[in-house]
């Protein structure tokens, strides 16, 4: 089982993201520093997680990388960290090329706390520098969860249709959208029939936590795209909620292994992964 979306920061950057959850989403149920993310995953049957970051400001994405690049070597084959960079901050290409040069295997964007438009210069040669270097996306471009603390207004820089725009542009980035596209969820449905490279996560949105207006049925969607994140720690509820909802999906075990496993494996290129 890979987890395809979990959240570490160093100790001071954790602790002001839970004071911030804390007074403007929900209280963040796991208060733990990076080691005890993975220590927590791994003991409890989680083979491999995908660790993410993002930058809130320019200027500290070359040290969240190398503090990310410190916490992947320390769990060898076992986790996959993503490098950040802030959009639009002078030398950003080289930020990540650093990254990946260090053995980071993607970058996370986060647009509502990024506050970018994925059309402009600064979105283009973040895509460019990740497809030249055969290394994926995941970007948080849906437009839910919203906050009125945002800087920006994410209705307003998010949908779905400009992401198709950077689908047609970038024909070999691979991209996942998480939260299955939370709210734009019919959409990203869609997208993922018509464009091969376009992965989602399942991130939260399984849980019944979130009013979904239409009951969410994985059956019915193209499952070599789908793969299973927790958000973990970063949620208010327990870890394991969304594989007992994945449990009872109704999806036999080879889909389960899709969903659960071998499309994470095939979109982050993770060669092995010990047994639990």
């Amino acid at each position: 089982m890979i987890d395809a979306h979990i959240h570490i920061f160093p100790d001071n950057l954790f602790e002001a993201i839970r004071r911030w959850f804390d007074r403007n989403a929900w209280h963040i149920r796991y208060a733990l520093t990076a080691a005890e993310v993975f220590d927590f995953l791994l003991s409890r049957g989680v083979n491999h997680i995908i660790a993410l970051q993002y930058a809130h400001s320019p200027g500290i994405a070359r040290d969240l990388n190398q503090f990310m690049v410190r916490q992947c070597r320390r769990y060898r084959g076992r986790v996959t960290g993503m490098a950040t960079v802030f959009p639009g901050e002078e030398g950003a290409d080289t930020i990540l090329q650093e990254a990946f040069d260090d053995g980071l295997g993607g970058v996370k964007l986060h647009t509502h706390v990024q506050c970018f438009d994925i059309d402009s210069d600064a979105a283009h040669l973040i895509f460019d520098v990740c497809q030249s270097n055969r290394k994926p996306v995941v970007i948080h471009f849906g437009k839910e969860p919203k906050s009125p603390v945002y800087r920006c207004d994410p209705h307003k820089i998010c949908a779905a249709d400009k992401l198709e725009s950077v689908l047609v542009n970038f024909p070999d980035l691979h991209i996942c959208v998480p939260h299955l596209g939370f709210s734009e969820i019919r959409e990203y449905r869609q997208l993922i029939e018509k464009y091969d490279h376009l992965w989602l996560d399942t991130t939260m949105v399984l849980t019944d936590y979130f009013p979904i207006a239409d009951p969410i049925d994985l059956k019915h969607y193209r499952l070599d795209r789908i793969m299973y994140g927790s958000d973990f720690p970063n949620i208010p509820y327990a870890w394991d909620r969304e594989l007992k909802r994945l449990r009872d999906s109704g999806l036999t075990d080879e889909e389960l292994d899709r969903v659960l496993n071998r499309n994470a494996s095939e979109f982050f290129a993770i060669r092995e992964s010990p047994a639990s």
